[in-house]
């Protein structure tokens, strides 16, 4: 038998024809504490992933039902959005003016909004927090 081997000896099988080991790459040259400074600091510069985007449905809905939002609400649907986030929500209904938002708070995207005289007898489901502002 070519291939045989006994209990308790190590077995390497033989290599196919054809095989070569592949070269070891170059160890990468950062430090472990500058990749962690990098990450951290590139979290708390602000970007277009923390700013709150609209979907179609949302947008539909604002203009439908002609809810503006200013400078000043969107700062603060922003900041209830924050909050949501830091509670660990992952969609929320954020009450603010008499307007209702449902937010995915992971996603940071306005899913659509209510104003008071649609409220009536709505149901909001699948979500896990309510912001009222």
């Amino acid at each position: 038998m070519a291939n045989s081997f006994r209990v308790g000896q190590p077995f390497f099988p033989p290599k196919p024809p054809g095989v070569t080991r592949q070269p070891v790459s170059k160890p990468v040259e950062k430090p472990f504490q500058q990749w962690l400074t990098e990450a951290v600091a590139g979290d708390s510069k602000p970007s277009s992933a923390t700013a709150l985007s609209f979907s179609q449905h949302a947008l539909q809905r604002l203009k439908d039902r002609g809810i503006q939002l200013s400078e000043t609400d969107m700062t603060r649907l922003e900041q209830a959005v924050q909050k949501a986030a830091n509670k660990g929500a992952k969609e929320s209904l954020v009450m603010m003016d008499s307007v209702a938002y449902v937010v995915s708070v992971v996603n940071r995207k306005v899913i659509t909004a209510v104003d008071a005289g649609h409220m009536k007898d709505n149901v909001f489901t699948n979500i896990d927090s309510a912001i009222f502002v």
